[in-house]
Formats: C-alpha cells, structure tokens, sequence
C-alpha cells in the first residue's frame, strides 16, 4: 500500500479515528486504526468494539492495499507536520512497518495485521431517514446537559432518541435525565421516521456524533435498528451499539398543572445565579429564588464562606414563593435559552419546576428542587 495525501485531509480523518480509540487497552489491535487504499480513496477505520467509525478521504493512490497502526500516534505525527505538507503513507508487509513521510521528516511505524482488525457486523435497520444536521445538532446538544453519570443506572447513561406523540402530531423526540432533571426537546418527524423503535444513544456515541454536524448545510442519513444506530455523511459514516436498557417513562415527571409563572432575562438570569454561587464552596450548594411581584431575590448562605443577594426584575404576579435549587443545574439550563427570555412554572417549594423559551414548548426541561 502506497499513497499520498494533504496533511489537512489526513488530520481531519485521523483524528475523528482516534478519538473513539479507547487510550487504555487490553487489546493491542484496539489501539490502531485500519487504513485502507483502493482507487482514489483511502479509508480510516477505529473501533472501540461499541462504536466504529469510518472516515473517507480522496489521495493519490500508487498502490491499493491495508494495515494497520497507532492511531494515537499517528495522529500526533500529522498533527506536528506543517501546514500545506503532502504526506506519503507507504506500507511495508515484509518488515511490519508503515513509513510516514512529509518533506524531509520520515517516521516509521509498527504494524498489526489487518486480518486482526475487528469490523463491526453490519445489521438490517428496521428504519432509514435523512435529516438536516442542525436539527440532530439541537436535539443532542440541548438534551446531553441531563444524562446520567451514574454506572448503576446504566439506562439513563445516554439520551433517549424515538418518536413520540404531541400536540400536533408525531415528532422525533430526544430526552435525557439523571433523576434530579430532565431535558425534553421535540423536531419536526423527518418521512421514513415512523417505524423507528426508540433507542438510548449512549454518552460517548453523543459526543462523538456531534463533530459530524458542524456542517449547517449536511443531510445526515440515519439508521436505526433495535441494538444498533448510524450515522452517515458522504465522508464519514459512524456506528454503535445503544444501550439495552428500558428508558423510563420520563412524562409522569414533566409537571402539567405549574400555575406560578416566572419570566427572566436568560442571559441576565444565568450571569446572576453564577455570581452569588461563587460564595458556595461547592457548585452543589443551594441558591434560593425568593419572588415577590415583579422581582426575584436569588441568594446562597455558605457558613463557612460567606452570603451572596443579587435581585433581578422578574415578570411575576403571582403569590411570594421561596424555592431552592442546586447552582449547577439552574446554570445548565438556563444557557440551554436560545431565545432572550426563559419561562419558570412553579407549582410550590417541593414540587419539580418546568422551564421552556417563552412559549414555545419544543424544548422544555424539568428542575427538581432543593430543600434551603
């Protein structure tokens, strides 16, 4: 194997393999990445046995051929070539090495053989869409805050992703919780989207899927089956296992009769609850919103730190209500805001309160209080 390739298309590809490389490994073959050559392609593939991706790029191809190297490595190298460096990967089967070779700089790496390479089985999907890259971006973006940390609960390890029933009809829905609250956001149901069964995508799957919706323009081809996700562009193609657990039934926690409502300056709300917890030794500790007509008074008391008041004008007309709640999971939300306002329905001091932007009702989250 033979070819040559721009250092900016290599980096792009190499890294995007490298992050789903596990650093710490029992399986040496794990580390690496299967490069392949054929025609005018070159392929990069890495897996962590759960997730697989493919990364596609154009070179000038001398000789078609496979192997196998440090995608950590390798990464490095392309990332300390210069800018605008042609880089010439050449494989030598005899030695078990990969020659790395840009300008007067030349690496040689040791190899795996291909045929150890694990390639994840291919699987029926039972459902196969497109959809437009800023919607899946707001749908994972806006949800991911919530998912659950915590390896016991290993079904809320990852967002819940399925069509759901709304007002208006069926929607692609993703959801995420890890018990103290809730992120609910709906899309418009893409057409083939109807028989997908609802899937929990785990946390890493998230993070690494969201590098393949940079792009405003990109359709995302999607497809879904009952143990597997993937997601497609022209260059990259990403795959993983869901996890097979039983997601919740998040609605019985979405309260529907919170009369007492509060509208705030996203911005101005999320910049005055990030100052006073900075008395707070820990971000855990409670901020408590007292309201009054028209005006909230947010405060923390740490003992052995100090108090912190801030009042902020509020739209608020109903009766005064003192509620606390933890600093971290108020900031979180609140920088979810897309729009200027944020919307609080409050029910009374030790019932879960719901947030949403203005009223619009496609992106709502679920705050659980805190004794103060």
């Amino acid at each position: 194997m033979k070819f040559s390739i721009e250092r900016a298309t290599l980096l792009r590809a190499v890294s995007q393999a490298q992050s789903v490389v596990e650093r710490r490994n029992t399986i040496p073959i794990l580390a690496n990445v299967l490069i392949e050559a054929e025609g005018d392609t070159v392929s990069f593939r890495a897996t962590d046995l759960d997730i697989e991706v493919v990364d596609r790029a154009n070179a000038m191809v001398e000789r078609a051929g496979a192997t196998t190297v440090s995608a950590v490595t390798l990464h490095e190298i392309v990332r300390k070539l210069p800018d605008g460096a042609l880089v010439t990967l050449a494989d030598d089967p005899t030695n078990g090495r990969l020659t790395v070779q840009a300008g007067r700089s030349t690496f040689q790496l040791a190899t795996l053989p291909k045929e150890d390479f694990p390639v994840m089985s291919t699987t029926e999907y039972g459902a196969n869409f497109s959809c437009a890259a800023p919607v899946l971006r707001r749908l994972f973006d806006k949800s991911k805050f919530a998912i659950s940390t915590e390896e016991t609960r290993y079904y809320l390890n990852g967002v819940y992703f399925h069509v759901a029933e709304s007002e208006g009809g069926q929607v692609l829905r993703a959801v995420a919780t890890d018990g103290h609250r809730l992120a609910r956001i709906d899309a418009d149901l893409p057409g083939g989207a109807q028989s997908m069964p609802g899937v929990i995508v785990p946390r890493k799957t998230v993070g690494e899927m969201r590098k393949l919706l940079d792009d405003d323009d990109a359709q995302i081809a999607v497809s879904v089956s009952e143990t597997k996700i993937r997601f497609a562009t022209p260059e990259i193609t990403l795959t993983s296992k869901v996890i097979d657990g039983t997601f919740p039934d998040y609605a019985r926690v979405i309260p529907l009769n919170n009369t007492r409502r509060m509208e705030v300056d996203a911005a101005d709300f999320a910049k005055a609850v990030d100052r006073v917890a900075t008395v707070s030794s820990e971000r855990s500790r409670a901020v408590k919103m007292a309201l009054d007509e028209d005006r909230l008074v947010l405060s923390v008391n740490a003992p052995d730190a100090g108090n912190a008041e801030e009042e902020l004008a509020v739209a608020y007309g109903d009766e005064r209500l003192e509620i606390g709640f933890n600093a971290k999971y108020l900031l979180e939300i609140a920088s979810q805001v897309d729009r200027e306002n944020a919307v609080f329905m409050f029910s009374s001091p030790g019932e879960p309160t719901l947030m949403r932007e203005g009223n619009d009702t496609s992106a709502i989250y679920v705050v659980m209080p805190m004794r103060v």
